[in-house]
């Protein structure tokens, strides 16, 4: 299987490369190049339209007596994509563009009628200076004018930038300290919102740090309090068990309540006394009527 890409080839001994004959190229050699339509035109032919970048094999050669301060000037050869007449441009370095020599014209383009018409005015415009001196001079004259004018207006500019551009330190700092105070006590507001809130949820905290849930005891609410069950049962007790506990003495009283006790005590020793004699010295058949009766005398005391 010989080889498929060919990259050696077979010389043999007895080859003489000065007998093989030498192609004559022509001097003005065509090459076939891939290229691009740099314009939109339009066949004369057909009245086809060939935009801008449509690609084509076109044929390129050098223009033979023709170049542009020693830059080389290329023709290519196009055929019409209807009916295949042929349409051939060259390159003009003067403009950097291209310039269609036959089988087409060039539409219209506004920007570059535009450009050209600007250089031909600034041609005729320095033509005109180098032949008249007079008209040099005015146009100097204008262009002095002009930069005089243009510096007064940079000087008024930057003299008002200057003025709106002054800055008050003292103001400044005022007006921070303003900024500072309104956001103190936007912040400061919504604090007490939020311990507002909080108290509404979890209680009320107490100077030692402790959570309060209910209200606070009062003495003062246990003195307006109803009396217990306890109280109410010790008002149905036996009268001598009030008596015991009207003669218990004090701890911190008065020396008017000490009188007052020493008196009750006198009277209910004299009260047992007489109750023990009349007990012992009277008949056995004293009704217990008498002993109530004074009981109840005394209590009553």
């Amino acid at each position: 299987m010989s080889e498929r890409k060919v990259l050696n080839k077979y010389y043999p001994p007895d080859f003489d490369p000065s007998k093989i004959p030498r192609v004559r190229q022509a001097k003005n050699r065509q090459f076939t190049v891939r290229l691009m339509a740099p314009f939109n035109m339009k066949c004369k032919t057909c009245g086809e339209y060939i935009y801008k970048g449509k690609k084509f094999n076109a044929r390129k050669e050098d223009v033979e007596n023709e170049n542009y301060l020693g830059i080389r000037i290329y023709r290519f050869y196009i055929k019409c994509t209807r009916c295949l007449s042929e349409i051939s441009f060259k390159t003009d370095p003067q403009s950097t563009d291209y310039v269609v020599e036959a089988g087409a014209t060039r539409n219209f383009m506004a920007l570059k009628l535009a450009e050209e018409q600007a250089v031909r005015e600034m041609e005729a415009e320095k033509e005109e200076e180098r032949t008249n001196p007079m008209k040099l001079l005015e146009n100097r004259t204008k262009a002095s004018r002009g930069e005089i004018e243009m510096v007064e207006t940079l000087e008024e500019l930057k003299e008002l930038n200057k003025r709106k551009v002054v800055v008050n330190f003292d103001d400044m700092l005022h007006r921070y300290d303003e900024e500072r105070e309104t956001e103190a006590a936007v912040e400061a507001a919504s604090e007490l919102e939020d311990e507002q809130l909080i108290k509404s949820v979890f209680g009320e905290r107490t100077e030692d740090g402790t959570i309060v849930k209910r209200l606070a005891d009062d003495a003062t609410d246990l003195l307006a309090a109803p009396l217990n069950n306890t109280t109410t049962k010790n008002k149905k007790l036996n009268p001598l068990v009030k008596m015991k506990s009207a003669l218990i003495k004090p701890n911190s009283a008065s020396p008017a309540c000490h009188e007052t006790i020493s008196r009750r005590n006198n009277r209910h020793t004299g009260l047992s006394g007489g109750m023990m004699y009349s007990s012992s010295g009277s008949s056995s058949n004293s009704s217990p009527l008498a002993m109530t009766s004074a009981i109840r005398s005394t209590l009553s005391f």
